[in-house]
């Protein structure tokens, strides 16, 4: 991978994600002239959150080392503010992820909302305005991870992630979430009877993002869309020609919006009636080889039956740390990654370190046409020794 140019790049993203907010314009208007293609040879190399397996989660940084260690796509979760901005964040509430503990004049904000069935209590992002939200910052989720970042970077909006894949030294495509739209739907408004999703869509055409899998403007500015929510999925496919994928949950959660048990979904007749509305499906990888006492049992027909119906699949979530990693891989993250890359046959992964993923790809892949003349040239030359 050629470096050039990433350094500075990364350094002045850091300095932007550790100060209150960026000072480049949104998108950036630098002239880039050619860049490095999005590959599509291979299985995805998704950046799940970011790298957020070094830094917090969703934040500038997370996502500008992600680009410099090699992620084909970065991939967020979309939520809304009270007055109706759109961040990059994941859970709907603020407890896990921000210092917002420590903002004593937010201590009466704490509520108890009904999400996806279940009664959840904590700051929720959508009691917040964008505004009070600015004031917070960041950490990291498992006390496992690195927490020297804690409390550095601010949350950002959906437009300033899609600024740093832009902003990028090659194309790096974007996997924005619509995250929680009933919930959202119910707690936010938006003018002129607006929907999460119709504000969701207007932002990435608004950056052009556009075009059907692989077409050429897609290619320019690559774009999967995602959603637990399959009526969210069928909403957005009549707002833009965007590539949908459609996440799917473990096998005991029913679909938000719908009520659907796992097995429905992932039946060949409901592969038939979604597969007109999305290009693949994102299971949670357990769903797919499942696991008993950290063993992996045999695999499931999942990915081949969504083949079969011309879906993609990208599992997730890969993971490096020993507790995340089954028996079977004998600890060794690039294990796991070869099972799932050739023996289950996924089209992309979601992984929380991208750069192991892409250092096993850039070691397992075959090598090109000319570096295999090179090595027939030195092998001419060595003839006469």
């Amino acid at each position: 991978m050629n470096l050039t140019g990433i350094v500075p790049f990364t350094l002045l993203l850091l300095i932007v994600g550790c100060g209150a907010r960026p000072f480049y314009p949104l998108p950036s208007k630098i002239l880039k002239g050619h860049r490095q293609p999005l590959q599509t040879f291979r299985p995805y190399n998704i950046a799940h959150r970011g790298s957020n397996g070094e830094l917090p989660e969703e934040t500038a940084p997370a996502y500008t080392r992600a680009v410099t260690e090699g992620a084909d796509f970065i991939e967020t979760d979309i939520l809304a503010s009270k007055d109706g901005v759109l961040i990059s964040f994941h859970d709907v509430i603020l407890d896990e992820t921000t210092n917002i503990a420590d903002h004593k004049e937010f201590s009466n904000r704490k509520r108890t909302y009904n999400v996806q069935g279940v009664n959840t209590t904590g700051f929720f992002v959508v009691d917040f305005t964008w505004t009070e939200l600015q004031t917070l910052r960041t950490k990291q989720r498992y006390p496992f991870r690195d927490q020297q970042y804690n409390g550095k970077f601010p949350i950002i909006t959906f437009e300033e992630y899609i600024a740093i894949a832009l902003d990028a030294p090659r194309i790096v495509g974007i996997y924005p979430e619509i995250k929680n739209p009933v919930f959202i739907n119910q707690h936010v408004k938006w003018p002129n009877g607006k929907r999460f999703e119709d504000v969701f869509v207007s932002t990435l055409k608004k950056y052009g993002y556009k075009g059907s899998y692989l077409s050429k403007d897609w290619l320019k500015q690559p774009c999967f869309i995602q959603s637990f929510a399959p009526t969210s999925l069928v909403y957005a496919s009549n707002l833009t020609d965007l590539p949908k994928i459609f996440l799917i949950d473990d096998v005991t959660v029913p679909t938000q919006d719908t009520n659907q048990s796992f097995w429905e979904i992932t039946s060949d007749e409901y592969f038939d009636y979604i597969k007109q509305y999305v290009v693949g499906i994102g299971p949670w990888k357990d769903n797919i080889v499942p696991v008993v006492n950290n063993y992996l049992q045999l695999p499931t027909d999942l990915v081949a039956r969504a083949h079969a119906h011309d879906l993609q699949v990208h599992p997730y979530t890969y993971r490096n740390e020993n507790q995340f990693l089954h028996f079977q891989f004998h600890q060794d993250p690039y294990n796991e990654y070869e099972y799932w890359i050739n023996k289950i046959g996924v089209d992309g992964l979601f992984t929380d370190f991208t750069g192991s993923l892409h250092q096993y790809q850039e070691w397992t892949s075959p090598l090109s046409s000319n570096d295999t003349s090179l090595l027939h040239k030195i092998a001419e030359m060595l003839k006469g020794y």
